[in-house]
């Protein structure tokens, strides 16, 4: 049986240097799993630095900015999967539909999704932004956009053997099933 880790924490908190760290300690073969596009030049930056942190380390990197079901069942041969970001995931999702993703639709995908991980004899590491800290946005989109993320991370960390909060760079294991 396999695995689920969440590491979650704010923006630059840490969180994928501490998930990629993780997973370089696991033994067998690993994937890095992209969810961001490349939309513009400083985005383009950000990715190849990003690169080059796993340069050399054994890592796949397998871009997918919305089919995570789909990786999860159709890479078995990984040992490790570690997914960045689940934050641009639901962003993905949602730029998809033009905005008309609901709470309903975000959490059967996320159903799918951790039925196929539950599935698979392997560790899956997700990274996620934690959104619901901050102050309310101020337009409609942008608070469904935290409500989905807010749903999504809810159903991963529930269902999750691990959960890690990284703040500052430290990280903070909130769950820890034996």
């Amino acid at each position: 049986m396999g695995k689920i880790v969440l590491i979650t924490g704010g923006s630059r908190s840490g969180k994928s240097t501490y998930a990629q760290s993780l997973a370089e300690s696991l033994p067998g073969k690993r994937a890095f799993v992209a969810t961001c596009p490349i939309v513009d030049k400083e985005m383009d930056k950000r990715i190849e630095i990003h690169r080059q942190h796993r340069l050399n380390k054994g890592w796949q990197t397998i871009e997918e900015p919305l089919d995570l079901t789909g990786v999860m069942r159709s890479n078995s041969q990984y040992d490790v999967l570690l997914v960045d970001c689940l934050t641009l995931w639901v962003n993905n999702v949602l730029h998809e539909a033009d905005g008309e993703v609901t709470e309903d639709d975000i959490s059967s995908q996320c159903s799918e999704l951790l039925d196929v991980c539950s599935q698979r004899n392997c560790t899956v590491i997700f990274v996620t932004n934690e959104v619901g800290m901050g102050i309310v946005p101020n337009n409609a989109l942008a608070r469904r956009y935290r409500d989905l993320v807010g749903r999504c991370n809810q159903m991963i960390a529930a269902i999750a053997d691990e959960v890690v909060l990284v703040t500052c760079g430290i990280a903070t294991k909130l769950k820890e099933v034996q």
